[in-house]
C-alpha cells in the first residue's frame, strides 16, 4: 500500500528518485536512491519520520501513503508527440489517478445503483466502421444530428470521467482508459482551445467504444480521428451544411461552421474530403492556402465552447451539503474547493452555510437567513429574463375544467 502510494506521489509531481533523495539531503535527511527504490517496490517500509518528510517534499498529506488504492486504470492510448518524455507521461497518469479515485468514490457513494451509460466496445476496422460507431453512440445518448453544446458535459452526464491536465505541455493531446473495468476515463490538455479539446475528447471516446484488435497504432489513430469528426458532425449534418458535392469551399463559410458546431476549420476541410464532398485536389489547395495564411497553429476565429469538467466539483459540493463529507474531506476530493468557498463568502454578506447546517438552526434564525437570501436574489429575478420568462401555474390550473 505504502509502496504504490509513494510511487504515485512522486510521479504526480514529476520528480525522479534521485531528485527526491537530493531534496531530502537538503533537509539534512540521508536516504539513498537504492533505499527509495526498495520502498517503492515494497521490499521495505520507511519509518514514520521519513514518511512525514516525504509527504512534505511530494506535496501530499502524511496519511496519503496509508490509504489503500481503490482504483486501477487500464490505459488504452496516449496521444503525444514523440519528444514527450516518459516521466511526464507517468506524471499525467499519476495526477489523473488521484482525480479518478475521488470521482469513483463520489459516484458510488451518491449513485450506488447507477452504471455508466457506455456501450461495449465494438469491432472496427474501416472508416465506415468508425462512422457507424459514432452514429450508434449518438443514438444511444439521444443526441440526434444537432450540434453538441459541450462534449465534456455529455460525457459526464453518461457516467464518463473527464480529467483536465493543466500543465501547458504542447506535446500532450489526450489519454483514455477504463477504471476498475467499469468507468470510462479521458484526460485532455486544458491548455488547448475549446475546439481542440472537444475533438481530443471525442477522439478518446473513439478509443473507448471501438475495439481495433491487433491493428497498428497509426491505423487505430486514424479510425479514432474519423470517429471524432463523425461524432461532432454526423454525415447527414455535414451534407446538410455543405451539400452532397462542392467544387470549392470558402474560409468564411468554414469559420461560421466552426463557431456553430465546434469543429475546427481544418476539421471541416478534412470532413468534406473524407465524405467526398470536395475532391482531393481542392482539399490540397485549401490546405496550401490555409498554411500560407499561418492558420495551422491558430485559426482566425475561436469557438466559444464550455469544455471544462464540472462533475467532480458538483458531486463534492453535493456530498458536503448532505453532510456525507467534511470540508477537509471535500478539499481532499476536489483540490481548490476552499478557494471556491472563499469566493462565495466574498460575494455574499453572510458566512457561507450549508443547507444541512441551516436546518439545525432555530426557526427564527432560519427565517432570518432565508429572508436575507431572498432579498439578495430579488434583483436577479427582476432583471434576468431567463428567470422570469415563463408562465407560472395559477390556482385555476390546479382545478379540473367543468364538463
Amino acid at each position: 500500500m505504502i509502496s504504490e502510494r509513494l510511487r504515485q506521489a512522486r510521479l504526480r509531481v514529476g520528480l525522479t528518485q534521485q531528485e527526491v533523495v537530493s531534496r531530502l539531503s537538503e533537509a539534512a535527511l540521508n536516504l539513498t536512491k537504492a533505499a527509495l527504490s526498495k520502498y517503492e517496490l515494497g521490499r521495505s517500509s520507511p519509518n514514520a519520520t521519513l514518511l512525514v518528510n516525504l509527504a512534505r517534499i511530494l506535496g501530499v498529506r502524511s496519511d496519503y501513503f496509508l490509504k489503500q488504492p481503490t482504483v486501477n486504470v487500464q490505459w488504452l492510448s496516449f496521444r503525444k508527440q514523440a519528444s514527450f518524455a516518459r516521466r511526464w507521461q507517468e506524471r499525467i497518469k499519476a495526477r489523473a489517478m488521484d482525480i479518478v479515485e475521488a470521482q469513483v468514490w463520489l459516484y458510488e457513494t451518491l449513485h450506488p445503483h447507477d452504471a455508466p451509460n457506455f456501450p461495449k466496445p465494438r469491432n472496427a476496422e474501416t472508416a465506415e466502421d468508425a462512422e457507424s460507431a459514432a452514429a450508434e453512440l449518438r443514438r444511444r445518448w439521444r443526441l440526434d444530428d444537432a450540434p453538441i453544446e459541450s462534449v465534456t458535459q455529455v460525457v459526464e452526464d453518461h457516467g464518463g470521467i473527464v480529467v483536465e491536465h493543466s500543465d501547458p505541455e504542447k506535446e500532450f493531446h489526450g489519454l483514455s482508459g477504463w477504471a476498475n473495468k467499469r468507468y470510462p476515463v479521458t484526460v485532455v490538455n486544458a491548455a488547448s482551445p475549446p475546439d481542440r479539446r472537444r475533438f481530443s475528447l471525442a477522439h478518446e471516446l473513439g478509443h473507448l467504444v471501438m475495439a481495433c484488435g491487433d491493428m497498428q497504432e497509426k491505423q487505430r489513430e486514424k479510425l479514432a480521428q474519423r470517429f471524432a469528426a463523425a461524432f461532432l458532425v454526423p454525415q447527414n449534418m455535414a451534407r446538410r451544411e455543405l451539400g452532397d458535392r462542392r467544387r470549392s469551399l470558402s474560409f468564411e463559410e468554414l469559420a461560421l461552421l466552426k463557431q456553430k458546431h465546434g469543429l475546427s476549420m481544418m476539421g471541416w476541410m478534412l470532413r468534406a474530403r473524407d465524405l467526398s464532398i470536395v475532391s482531393d485536389a481542392h482539399f490540397r489547395t485549401l490546405c496550401a492556402r490555409f498554411s500560407a495564411r499561418g492558420w495551422r497553429k491558430k485559426e482566425p476565429v475561436e469557438f466559444a465552447g464550455r469544455e471544462s469538467p464540472l462533475r467532480l466539483r458538483q458531486m463534492t459540493l453535493r456530498a458536503l451539503e448532505e453532510g456525507i463529507v467534511t470540508p477537509e474531506k471535500a478539499e481532499e476530493l476536489c483540490p481548490g474547493y476552499d478557494r471556491e468557498r472563499e469566493e462565495r463568502q466574498r460575494k455574499h454578506p453572510w458566512p457561507y452555510i450549508s443547507a444541512v447546517e441551516v436546518m439545525k438552526l432555530p426557526q427564527p434564525e432560519r427565517d432570518r437567513i432565508l429572508a436575507e437570501a431572498a432579498t439578495l436574489a430579488e434583483k436577479d429575478y427582476r432583471e434576468d429574463a431567463e428567470l422570469t420568462g415563463f408562465e407560472a401555474f395559477g390556482e385555476g390550473d390546479l382545478l379540473d375544467e367543468p364538463e
